[in-house]
């Protein structure tokens, strides 16, 4: 079997990563009750804010791994200031010590008890619901009754005293921008006080960190609503940008992978043809170009893929066929879901689709995981692999959906990989691992996927000519490292705190002139360096050295080359490292061109 060619090899001298994959399980942890309480302290939001507010209606609650929070219509705006009294409530009902009981009633019954409350989305649920359903509830206390998902549930409100409301946003009823705008409140809650101010401590650094901060500040993008969801990629970001897409291309190119580009606007047929415009369209941007057509800018590169594989006839020879395409995609994300770069409506995917014969599945998605452990690894990144399996809405026959399953599922075994089963959150052609990656400060970024395709090949009557002349479909493998470029540039950011390392930064080095008569120097030193290849800048302004410095390091430059008398006489620069916090000594330019090298040469 072919290893895939490590991500970013260089002759540098430093002892490579490995490619091996993790072989070892997480050690076994105590149960954990957070989902229990996330779950309970959601419907102990609901409750305070029906006392706040006695006319809200109530939608539904939503946890995450850290988080809850709640939804909910009012008749009017909430901000974070409305927080401290919403909490205070809570903690007001936490010392009550409440009963939280669950039952069970009969559909008719449920739908009396919330139209009777006036709470009309909570009775459009029940409505929803099977008419043989028994419906799940929570009562608290003796008047306040709420519907719930099945799940884990605390006893009392008294388990749920280390808590604390941390935001407000809009959300759409059912994610729907034609139905009203609610308020979301999010919060967290902890076992014990000692969580609770770590997840705290954390959570400000996360806003220190805040790509959207780093971005203005470091100059490297913006945005404007005139093109909502879209960046505009300023001169130092672009470079930020290039270097992530161009050191994947190598790296995919030196492992067999066929570089192609394809049109963003396609007639709604090939949409139809691929399954999207049944089960994605609402997520798409749609043009009426005339009466009888539309046409659709693309979500996803998968469908012009296989119209670049049938163009020609295909050997068993040829396979596998691996197409990778780094052009602009288009999703109709709701403007209120939009952030940063890490929801955007116009971005980029490091994408392939790998066109294989059934017998090449194995050794092509063990080189995958390969490829994701690598790439992550060498960012500093841990990651977690989950089995995404079929969803209630999918596409084709349910016994391809369970070969697909457990080919991926044979793989993450045969290569020793720990993972969870995400039950239901497959796309709707294929199973898929998805890979959540942590950053340096714990939190979880769902990045990498690698996709299992029985359905597309047959929907596209995709062909290869077998060993002895017949005509076989082929299996496509769906698969991105990085995911979208701009989501990860953005985890990047916050992942190093805006200090990028020094391959990736925009500017390498920075010389700052002591004064205005050693500024000619300060620009030969950096036009020296530049014609070495390396990104530098010459501050030969008029402000002083310490407000060169300042500028300098909110810029996160990662070296700083005074200049004055002296370094001019003797062709020397004095470098400042902030990478190290240190002085780094008088170098001549060409030993600091020989000691930038060494330390920007990226160590792929």
């Amino acid at each position: 079997m072919k290893a895939a060619r490590r991500f970013g090899d260089t002759n540098s001298g430093e002892t490579p990563m490995s490619d091996t994959v993790p072989t070892t399980s997480p050690a076994a942890k105590p149960a954990d009750k957070g989902p229990a309480l996330r779950a309970s302290a959601a419907l102990l939001l609901a409750r305070a804010l029906k006392a706040l507010h006695p006319d809200a209606k109530l939608g539904t609650a939503t946890t995450t791994e850290e988080e809850f929070a709640f939804d909910v219509l009012l008749g009017k705006p909430l901000s974070e200031d409305d927080l401290p009294a919403i909490e205070a409530k809570m903690k007001e009902l936490v010392k009550a010590n409440l009963n939280l009981k669950r039952d069970f009633i009969a559909k008719q019954d449920a739908s009396n008890l919330f139209l009777g409350q006036g709470e009309d989305f909570e009775a459009e649920l029940v409505a929803e619901m099977d008419t043989d359903a028994k419906i799940e509830v929570v009562r608290m206390g003796d008047d306040f009754t709420v519907l719930v998902k099945p799940g884990p549930q605390a006893f009392r409100t008294g388990d749920l005293k280390h808590l604390k409301l941390t935001r407000v946003s809009g959300a759409y009823w059912k994610g729907d921008a034609t139905r009203p705008q609610m308020m979301r409140v999010y919060g967290t809650v902890w076992p014990t006080k000692e969580g609770l101010d770590t997840y705290l401590t954390r959570m400000e650094e996360a806003r220190k960190r805040d790509h959207r901060r780093l971005g203005k500040e470091m100059e490297l993008f913006m945005f404007h609503p005139y093109s909502p969801g879209a960046p505009f990629w300023l001169p130092k970001g672009l470079v930020v940008w290039h270097l992530l897409s161009q050191k994947m291309r190598e790296y995919l190119i030196d492992n067999g992978y066929q570089e192609i580009r394809t049109p963003i606007l396609y007639e709604k047929t090939l949409f139809e043809t691929s399954g999207h415009w049944q089960n994605y369209r609402e997520n798409m941007f749609i043009i009426k170009e005339d009466e009888h057509t539309l046409l659709a800018m693309k979500p996803m590169n998968c469908p012009s893929h296989m119209l670049v594989y049938a163009s020609k006839t295909r050997s068993y020879r040829d396979l596998p066929i691996r197409f990778h395409d780094q052009s602009i995609l288009h999703r109709n994300e709701v403007r209120g879901t939009l952030g940063g770069l890490t929801r955007l409506r116009q971005f980029s995917q490091d994408d392939a689709h790998l066109f294989v014969r059934p017998d090449q599945i194995e050794e092509e998605i063990t080189n995958l995981l390969g490829m994701v452990h690598r790439v992550n690894t060498l960012f500093g990144f841990t990651y977690q692999a989950k089995l995404s399996t079929r969803p209630e809405k999918f596409m084709g026959e349910i016994e391809l959906w369970n070969e697909a399953e457990r080919q991926l599922e044979n793989a993450l075994k045969a290569n020793n990989i720990p993972y969870t089963i995400n039950a239901g959150d497959g796309a709707f052609y294929g199973p898929k691992i998805d890979f959540d990656l942590t950053d340096a400060i714990g939190r979880k970024w769902q990045c990498a996927t690698i996709q299992l395709d029985f359905q597309n090949p047959l929907r596209f009557d995709l062909k290869y000519v077998a060993e002895g002349g017949e005509e076989k479909v082929p299996v496509v493998i769906h698969r991105a490292i990085y995911g979208s470029l701009e989501r990860f540039f953005a985890i990047l950011l916050e992942h190093y705190g805006g200090n990028l390392p020094v391959w990736l930064a925009p500017v390498q080095a920075k010389v700052l002139s002591l004064s205005a008569p050693y500024a000619p120097y300060a620009r030969e030193v950096a036009q020296k360096l530049r014609a070495l290849g390396f990104r530098v800048e010459a501050d030969d302004s008029d402000q002083t050295l310490q407000s060169k410095i300042r500028e300098a390091e909110l810029g996160k430059v990662p070296y700083m080359l005074v200049v004055g008398g002296k370094e001019a006489e003797t062709g020397t620069v004095s470098v400042r490292s902030r990478v190290n916090k240190s002085d780094e000594g008088t170098k001549t330019v060409d030993e600091f061109g020989a000691w930038l090298k060494e330390r920007a040469t990226l160590k792929y």
